[in-house]
């Protein structure tokens, strides 16, 4: 991949972050090149998730990397789903390439149970809790137009929102 095979990441607030995301359709011919610009777009970003919404393709497909062993696995997800959660709840800082820079702690549940596609056609189960389950979770909601100050205070919603916004008007004089 070279850095012309990367894809601009959409920063808050572009209204494609907003939108819902439409499903794959079975053998889709651009996800595999999408999926792999996604993976390379996200390694060189750094971050550990990104949604085709955040690279403004409105299809429900992730890619996910949180590096177990500081060794690459990469899991490309097509049309994914939380199909069980914990009622216990875990609280981890969450940033996003979308909303560079920015950091605040988020309650979701601990454990999840997600089913989606791969780019084989096979359909993948998989339980996650930690770090993991915090991505997919952050990563799907991305593809129902949700952010992760979503799940913030009003106030702190948008006291990052203004940060970002001088942040990205002071970039943009440069």
């Amino acid at each position: 991949m070279t850095e012309a095979d990367l894809l601009p990441i959409l920063y808050v607030p572009d209204t494609r972050l907003r939108a819902k995301a439409k499903p794959v359709q079975p053998a889709d011919p651009r996800i595999p090149a999408l999926a792999e610009k996604m993976l390379a777009t996200m390694y060189k970003a750094p971050g550990i998730g990104l949604a085709a919404p955040q690279v403004g393709e409105l299809l429900r497909l992730v890619v996910v990397d949180i590096r177990p062993g500081d060794k690459p696995e990469p899991i490309v997800m097509v049309n994914p789903e939380i199909i069980g959660a914990s009622k216990e709840l875990a609280t981890r800082e969450e940033g996003c390439l979308s909303l560079p820079n920015q950091f605040a702690e988020v309650t979701r549940p601990a454990v999840v149970k997600v089913r989606w596609t791969d780019l084989s056609g096979a359909r993948q189960e998989r339980e996650a809790d930690g770090l993991l389950s915090a991505c997919f979770q952050h990563e799907l909601d991305h593809l129902d137009g949700v952010l992760f100050v979503d799940h913030l205070s009003a106030l702190r919603r948008n006291m990052i929102l203004r940060k970002l916004a001088k942040e990205l008007k002071g970039q943009q004089r440069e």
